[in-house]
């Protein structure tokens, strides 16, 4: 679908309907789906990792092209105008009011959190972690030496929540320094309300706790939801909070590799600022940089065209499983372009689901047990496509699902 919006200066259109060809373009999604199925069909298209198949917004390709006719691509650091943008942009759609010393650069949010998880516990210490969840948060933890503690998400089956009777507990535990919070959630797709981000402040408070907010997917929110970025709940939480955010779900723009970490807090904010400097980690590149201020500045139209594709597609996976097979429930999610899909009442061990998906529908998802055993039986379906490409994967599901209820009632 072409989408058409007039400006005062000029007419912009996006387009969410042509489908670009990765394969053979280093696509880690798509060399990805051809180790699980070197035989795979043409025209399949990898419903896995948070990463569009969307062309890239038009503004940004432009403004890059521009930056590059007289850009020296030698060593970088954010201009007074990047930081503006990051500014600007959290204000104007969040609320959350920044200050730009604040603001540290990454070259991604996992390697800040591998890089904070280090620098606010030693060795032995517990982090908590709100499972099922993204899995980059349990390795941060195990590869740090640390423990790893788990304080499940209440499963409702429609929706999920958060355990704070669990979480109080153990957060009284004197081993357990850290949270590590996904929100908006990867991969349930709740948009956490206010008074829930309440009482868990109330937790990190009350026990003097760190947390590390990761609101990677703050931009990408659905009709009737609003985020609330965790630090801005008051003044007390925004010392002992950690925000993670980027352009890199919202636009796009992971393999520009940058992410913006803000801290208030001066102490916490130093360390970090250690921390990646000790693992010179601390450096972006300068694409990363013009990326993330042009997407800020010029990209808001774009965003808003495209969060009602995400949110018509997911409403197309629901109405699918809804009308051909209910016995998979597909729920529509809150935020995020990631469906939480439940295929266990089709009765396969996890390893069973993965090579059905693989081999006989070609239906390539994230599996729910990467997400931590919580997920069993899970697939998490990235809606970030063409709609033309969800419903040809649907269908192709479809008829693989039909072969496999009629096998059943063969034997």
């Amino acid at each position: 679908m072409v989408y058409e919006t007039e400006t005062p200066t000029s007419r912009k259109v996006y387009d969410f309907e042509t489908l670009v060809n990765r394969k053979g373009k280093g696509s880690s999604k798509w060399n990805q789906m051809i180790q699980w199925n070197p035989d795979v069909s043409d025209g399949v298209i990898p419903l896995t990792v948070a990463d569009m198949e969307f062309k890239t917004a038009p503004e940004i390709t432009k403004g890059l092209q521009l930056f590059l006719e007289d850009a020296v691509l030698g060593y970088s650091v954010p201009t007074t105008g990047y930081y503006e943008a990051v500014i600007d942009w959290q204000k104007r759609r969040h609320g959350f009011a920044v200050e730009r010393e604040w603001i540290i650069n990454s070259p991604g949010i996992v390697t800040a959190l591998f890089a904070a998880v280090r620098t606010y516990t030693q060795p032995g210490d517990g982090v908590i972690i709100m499972p099922p969840v993204y899995y980059p948060f349990y390795a941060a933890i195990e590869n740090a030496g640390r423990k790893l503690v788990k304080n499940p998400l209440i499963n409702h089956g429609d929706a999920y929540a958060i355990d704070f009777k669990g979480l109080g507990e153990l957060c009284k535990k004197q081993k357990n320094k850290l949270i590590i919070f996904s929100s908006p959630h990867n991969p349930v797709g709740r948009v956490w309300t206010r008074e829930e981000l309440g009482e868990l402040a109330e937790i990190v408070v009350k026990n003097d706790m760190i947390i590390i907010s990761d609101e990677i997917h703050n931009d990408l929110i659905m009709p009737g939801y609003e985020h609330t970025v965790f630090q801005t709940l008051s003044d007390e939480i925004a010392e002992k909070t950690i925000t993670c955010t980027a352009p890199s779900k919202t636009f796009n723009l992971a393999g520009l590799c940058n992410s913006n970490v803000i801290i208030k807090n001066e102490t916490l904010r130093a360390k970090m600022v250690q921390a990646l400097t000790d693992t010179a980690s601390g450096m972006v590149g300068i694409m990363g940089l013009e990326g993330c201020r042009i997407a800020y500045e010029e990209g808001e139209a774009w965003l808003d065209h495209l969060l009602p594709v995400i949110d018509r597609n997911q409403h197309l996976v629901r109405d699918y499983f809804k009308n051909n097979f209910p016995e998979i429930t597909a729920p529509l999610v809150e935020g995020t372009y990631l469906q939480w899909v439940n295929f266990n009442k089709l009765g396969m061990t996890p390893q069973e689901l993965e090579k059905f998906m693989h081999l006989e529908a070609e239906f390539f998802t994230d599996e729910g047990y990467i997400f931590g055993e919580e997920g069993a039986g899970y697939e998490r379906i990235n809606l970030a496509a063409p709609t033309t490409v969800i419903e040809g994967s649907l269908n192709r599901l479809g008829a693989a699902l039909d072969r496999f209820y009629q096998q059943k009632l063969e034997k």
